[in-house]
């Protein structure tokens, strides 16, 4: 069955209250043209478009404004959005003729000469090779500022000598987070660096306890901390003996206040001294116009007829299409009898970046784009408001290593789109979503700040993710209202790419995790539920009060209907669940009799029974059931 063959009829769409969906108010237009567009253009007419989304990340837009994106375009990378006003949104949408504007959150690996043979049936990327240019800085006699806080502890003091300064760090308490013990160095003169693409700085170290140190990079040194340059995934083992090390640190924007900065916290051993002589900062010149500097979270064969198995140990690459990033190398190894490129049409590496990072935006809406092939969040972000993401396809996302369990574990994440902690006034309608590591559509936090509110999903197509909705939220200081999950239809939970890889294989439509937040006002009606590999609902603990679920059609295996708070219940035994959980009173259990399933037509048939079922269920109900779903 072919994603790309699923239909959508939108008719009388319900109105929700308490969701904000403002019309974009009259402002400037600008025009983003993969093909034939030019940076150095104004990019206030199709004509004179700009080209890339480096520029559209640092234009100057105000509210009101629109970015449109021609159709048939493609774009790699990320889109860091602008907010907009209360009322006044920013809107990026398309424009032209044709299908959806692209967005890829992959690297192409298509070439022959990407890749080198380095084992009997296993072939990895070519390696990239540095040459230094330019002296930025000479940091022998650098100065350099720590920054220690909830309860990390150390001693820093600095030894001089005629090769240079050498800051000694002497651990008491490292902390549990990386930004918990900090080095500030000094400030990167962007005029000498003023077109490099790629610094590369230059020191010694030792420390008596071996650790990782986490990434090297350029910041913003005040709020909002804003990352220039880093290779990410980069971990440097610092050793007991001295050693040189030089990393590599990509541009990825240019602004006021950069600062050389280490994150120490977490990482540097309670009670390790650790001793660090800067060298030079200098730019340098490399090999490959990009890096692998952060985790490949999947492999996508020949548009997604094939997926990669993602492998923790070179050593595990033993079957076709098995492969392991190494992080240190910046390189992907892959099990292939022959070139990778020459085996498939097409090979993309999918990066542990969001495709849309909307980290403290507000007043945004997105219309009309296609987005694909990303490893970590689709759309994602905390501490946004007033953002509308309508009309858009979302497809192989997730599988980035999000951290190490105890044990050893590792734990990989991703979801199509993602509201993460303080979130209000949201909606999505309108999206086709499929083939998600983890949950298609979720808003979920942690802390006393995790305030979500007003958020609605509405009529959208889910197939093939392990959970369409994911929802949670804690601790009991935080909050949450007004989450409506409506007349969505959802396929094939766990049927995914991912789901044979996972250790925790879990496929639910939806999975409801740990919830102690004061919440109220969570529905959960009029969608179908379709077929699923483990549950059709999943509850754990906390939960005071249940969602308000009803008027839905569920048709799932005889064995799935719900995990409730450890209880299985049988999809068998619909009267039981009704009685346990007080769910679905009105809900249907059976064949909705869809269009085509089997080929991707998930209408309701003339004849199908939700549509009595949802015109049973009142004025919002009706509406949903004229709606042609």
């Amino acid at each position: 069955m072919s994603p790309w063959k699923v239909m959508l009829v939108l008719g009388g769409v319900p109105m929700v209250q308490q969701v904000t969906c403002a019309a974009a108010a009259p402002g400037r237009a600008f025009f983003v043209d993969s093909a034939a567009g030019d940076d150095a253009n104004p990019g206030d007419t199709p004509a004179l478009a700009w080209r890339s989304l480096e520029r559209v990340n640092r234009a100057t837009l105000q509210p009101g404004d629109s970015v449109q994106f021609k159709r048939r375009g493609v774009w790699r990378g990320t889109l860091v959005p602008q907010s907009g006003a209360e009322g006044v949104p920013l809107t990026y949408t398309a424009y032209g003729e044709g299908e959806k504007p692209l967005l890829l959150g992959s690297m192409a690996k298509d070439d022959p000469s990407d890749w080198e043979k380095t084992g009997e049936n296993v072939w990895a990327t070519v390696a990239p090779t540095w040459t230094p240019k330019q002296v930025v800085a000479d940091l022998r006699q650098s100065e350099w500022h720590y920054h220690q806080e909830q309860g990390a502890k150390v001693a820093t003091r600095v030894v001089e000598a005629a090769s240079g300064k050498t800051q000694v760090v002497e651990c008491g308490q490292p902390g549990s987070r990386g930004n918990h013990i900090q080095a500030w160095g000094p400030e990167v003169d962007w005029n000498i660096a003023a077109d490099a693409e790629f610094l590369q700085m230059r020191f010694r170290a030792r420390c008596t306890e071996p650790f990782r140190l986490a990434p090297v990079r350029v910041m913003r040194s005040s709020s909002p901390w804003t990352t220039y340059a880093s290779t990410d995934s980069v971990g440097l083992d610092i050793a007991a003996d001295w050693q040189e090390y030089a990393v590599p640190l990509p541009v990825w924007s240019r602004g006021d206040l950069p600062r050389l900065h280490l994150e120490l916290g977490g990482a540097l051993p309670a009670g390790a001294t650790f001793e660090f002589q800067p060298l030079e900062l200098v730019v340098a010149e490399c090999s490959q116009a990009r890096l692998l500097d952060v985790d490949v979270g999947n492999v996508i064969f020949d548009c997604g007829r094939v997926c990669g198995w993602k492998r923790w140990t070179l050593a595990d690459v033993k079957r076709p299409d098995d492969y392991w990033y190494d992080g240190k190398n910046m390189r992907v190894y892959v099990c292939c009898a022959r070139n990778p490129a020459e085996a498939h049409d097409s090979v993309e590496l999918a990066l542990r970046r969001h495709i849309v990072d909307q980290g403290g935006k507000h007043d945004v809406v997105y219309d009309g784009f296609a987005l694909r092939y990303g490893a970590a969040h689709g759309l994602g972000g905390g501490n946004t408001a007033r953002l509308t993401i309508r009309n858009c396809d979302l497809s192989y996302i997730g599988g980035g290593h999000q951290f190490t369990a105890e044990g050893g574990r590792p734990v990989r994440f991703g979801n199509a789109i993602e509201f993460w902690g303080a979130a209000r006034d949201h909606l999505v309608e309108g999206c086709r979503i499929w083939e998600v590591y983890d949950a298609a559509l979720t808003n979920q936090g942690s802390g006393p700040d995790s305030i979500q509110e007003n958020i609605t999903y509405r009529n959208n197509v889910i197939s093939n993710a392990e959970y369409s909705f994911e929802y949670w939220n804690r601790p009991e200081t935080a909050r949450t209202r007004n989450i409506r999950f409506l007349n969505n239809t959802c396929i094939d939970a766990g049927i995914v790419w991912s789901h044979a890889q996972r250790p925790d294989k879990n496929g639910s439509h939806l999975m409801f995790y740990a919830n102690t937040a004061d919440s109220a006002g969570i529905e959960i009606k009029y969608n179908v539920f379709y077929n699923c590999t483990d549950w059709g609902s999943r509850y754990s603990a906390g939960w005071n009060p249940l969602p308000d679920m009803d008027y839905n059609a569920w048709f799932v295996s005889p064995g799935a209907l719900c995990y409730f708070f450890k209880e299985h219940i049988a999809g068998t035994d619909v009267a039981g669940y009704r009685e346990k959980t007080g769910l679905d009173r009105h809900s249907f259990f059976g064949d909705p009799k869809l269009v085509d399933p089997q080929n991707g037509d998930y209408r309701l048939a003339p004849d199908s029974p939700v549509r009595r079922l949802r015109a049973d269920g009142g004025s919002m109900g009706a509406e949903a059931a004229a709606g042609g779903r």
